[in-house]
This record gives structure tokens, sequence and C-alpha cells, in this order.
């Protein structure tokens, strides 16, 4: 015949209920006192609770972590969204510097209906985030600039420098969209 004892009844590793602790302590040992009842009930109940606090930190890590998984997904989505439709508009923006420069180049400024596109369009990416960098006198950093020639030594420089910028470079937040191309000098006696 099964032993039908409530020390049987308990189920391995599952959660304890009172009934459970109830059943164990009546069927248990009869010569225990009261007082050493009610301490193993305690003690039980108090498993228990450690046990399920555990769990519920446990889950409360992973849903916290799934949450900055998500946001952190959705942000990287935004980013790459943004880089798809403004990296072709550098061409544009190549174009706007050639025309500025062309301009200049015969003592006149862009102006007109030219002047007030160019204007909005380059007021518009730097608002959604495309940022130009490269400037003559630049410390080259192979990281936001493209070397297309050495122009020799300076000794006004300590490190290579960015002599002439041929075109500009544009990057959203850290990402580079383009390397600046640029032209460098090394310093005197490097």
């Amino acid at each position: 015949m099964p032993d039908t004892s409530g020390a049987d009844r308990v189920e391995d590793g599952g959660p304890l209920e009172s009934q459970d602790v109830a059943d164990v302590t009546e069927a248990g040992d009869a010569t225990a006192s009261p007082a050493e009842a009610e301490a193993d009930e305690l003690t039980l109940a108090r498993i228990a609770l450690e046990e399920r606090t555990l769990d519920l930190q446990r889950l409360q890590a992973e849903y916290l972590n799934y949450k900055r998984r998500v946001e952190r997904d959705r942000e990287k989505v935004v980013q790459n969204a943004t880089y798809a439709a403004l990296a072709p508009i550098t061409e544009v923006l190549d174009n706007i510097d050639r025309a500025r420069e062309s301009a200049q180049s015969h003592g006149q400024e862009l102006d007109g209906g030219f002047k007030a596109v160019a204007d909005q369009l380059e007021r518009t990416v730097a608002a959604a985030g495309l940022l130009k960098f490269g400037e003559p006198g630049d410390a080259f950093d192979p990281t936001f600039h493209e070397a297309l020639a050495h122009q020799g030594e300076d000794p006004e420089v300590s490190v290579t420098t960015v002599k002439v910028v041929a075109k500009a470079g544009y990057r959203i937040g850290e990402r580079v969209v383009r390397a600046a191309q640029v032209l460098v000098v090394d310093p005197a006696g490097g």
C-alpha cells in the first residue's frame, strides 16, 4: 500500500503552499512541540519568500534588459534610416560648395533663388543630424579623413595636418557618412 503521509504530497522543486506545510507538520514528528512546529512553518515560509523574491528580481532584470535592447534597436533603425536618406544628399551639398567657391573666385556671392535653396537645404540636413567636417589646419585623422596626396613638409605643423580640403566630410553623430578628402602636409624632419 502506498504511503499517504503528508510528506510525500509536497512536490519536489514546486512551490510550497500553506496546505503542504500543514500536512507535513501534522504528519511529521508526533513528538514535536507546538513551538517547534510553528518555527518549522515559519522557516519554510521564509525560504519560500526568499525564492519568490529571487524569481521576481530575475524577471525584473530580464524585463529591463529586454526594454533596453528594444530601445537600442529602435535607435539603430532611426539612425540607419537617417543615414540612408541623407548620404546621397552629400553630392548635392558638394555642388553647392563648388558653386560658392566659383562665385567667390569671381568676387561674388551666391544670390537669388539658388542661395535661398542652398541655405535651406544646408539648414535642413544639419537639423536632421548631418554635420559637415574637415577644415584646413585640422590634424589628420584616418577615421575622418582620406588623404589624396602629401604636399611635402611644413615647419609650422607638429603632426600630419590637413592643408587643402578637396571634398568636405559628413557625419551623423559619430558615424562617418563620407570621409573628408584632403591633401596633407607632414611636420618638418618627419
